[in-house]
């Protein structure tokens, strides 16, 4: 595979030729990108995937939510509809995309919407809902919009700074595109990290004067979410667990310090589980020796196999900050406010 993706180097440079360019018209305003008169927060990456965007939105929905009102507004991934859509209590993930109905069932009194085209789908929220803040999910490189604040996260072990432009590494836009962030969040960190390697991350990123930089580490409920209350630590006998997200690393290591005994069943990132699968995974389930037959998954594949997979749960995840956490909410609130 590494073999491959060096000799894929030519693309790469011009790949990174095109989206330079690109980037050089936007900010030369010879394309136009569209601003709006309410606060439009940006969160997103420079990699492929699997960097913490979902737990990051999550985060700033409870941060917002009591105070003001919020929309999330998403592209809906390998979703089956096309266009603007207000998600509702009848929609299904092959309609929406998982994560934005993930957002719409978890948590009430916000507006979740889906539209590809990022402009129109905030002027239709300010026609339908008329939002106070939008919060777009995965639309760092969506420059026909201009938001008025940029989030951009970084894996801690795979930092955009030592990546390569696709296919020849995970980068979607040259590693100059950080600029535009006022935020970076280094996502997935150690529980232990120290100070002297914060600092010697920052200074390999190389943050400019108005930037500011944090880190965050994933923390997993102890209790599984599903048909009944299940505390991860009580259980004592083999589950399937079943991962369709871009890294399952950080889920498969958690398990692990548990001693909790599974079999991996790993699909791509955002998979639409086919009926095969269903049965594949019913089949494995079927095998285990154990009482409950548990099946495990995250939350976000949750929504798209509930009504499909018996003895289904899932383990809730959230961001925590290792550094900083009050700074980090004063910036936003000032951002807000401004």
């Amino acid at each position: 595979m590494k073999l491959i993706r060096f000799l894929l180097f030519p693309f790469a440079i011009i790949y990174d030729f095109i989206t330079r360019l690109r980037n050089f018209l936007f900010d030369t305003n010879i394309l136009k990108s569209t601003s709006f008169d309410i606060p439009v927060i940006a969160v997103g990456n420079l990699t492929v995937g699997g960097t913490g965007k979902t737990p990051q939105i999550e985060y700033l929905i409870r941060l917002l939510k009591d105070q003001y009102k919020v929309a999330v507004l998403s592209r809906g991934y390998k979703r089956k509809t096309k266009g603007f859509q207000l998600i509702n209590k009848n929609h299904i993930a092959e309609d929406v995309g998982d994560e934005p109905l993930q957002f719409f069932s978890k948590f009430d009194g916000i507006d979740v919407a889906v539209d590809a085209d990022r402009t129109n789908g905030i002027k239709e929220l300010l026609s339908r809902v008329n939002p106070e803040v939008v919060l777009l999910d995965d639309a760092y490189q969506h420059r026909k919009v201009k938001a008025g604040f940029y989030i951009l996260l970084t894996k801690y072990n795979d930092l955009f700074v030592n990546d390569f432009l696709l296919p020849t590494g995970n980068l979607r836009e040259s590693k100059r595109g950080a600029k535009r962030a006022n935020i970076i969040i280094v996502t997935k960190c150690p529980d232990d990290l120290s100070e002297d390697k914060m600092q010697s991350i920052e200074m390999k990123l190389k943050l400019s004067e108005k930037q500011q930089l944090y880190f965050t580490k994933i923390e997993y409920n102890k209790e599984l979410k599903g048909e009944n209350k299940v505390v991860l630590e009580d259980i004592n006998e083999e589950i399937v667990l079943v991962t369709g997200i871009a890294n399952p690393s950080s889920l498969l290591k958690y398990l692990k310090s548990k001693k909790i005994s599974f079999t991996h069943l790993k699909y791509p990132d955002h998979h639409n589980f086919s009926e095969q699968d269903i049965i594949k995974i019913q089949e494995i389930q079927n095998k285990l020796k154990s009482k409950n037959k548990i099946v495990l998954t995250t939350e976000k594949d949750f929504v798209r196999l509930k009504e499909k997979i018996d003895n289904l749960y899932f383990l809730e995840i959230h961001n925590s900050f290792l550094n900083r956490q009050k700074s980090f909410t004063t910036e936003i609130q000032k951002y807000i406010a401004s």
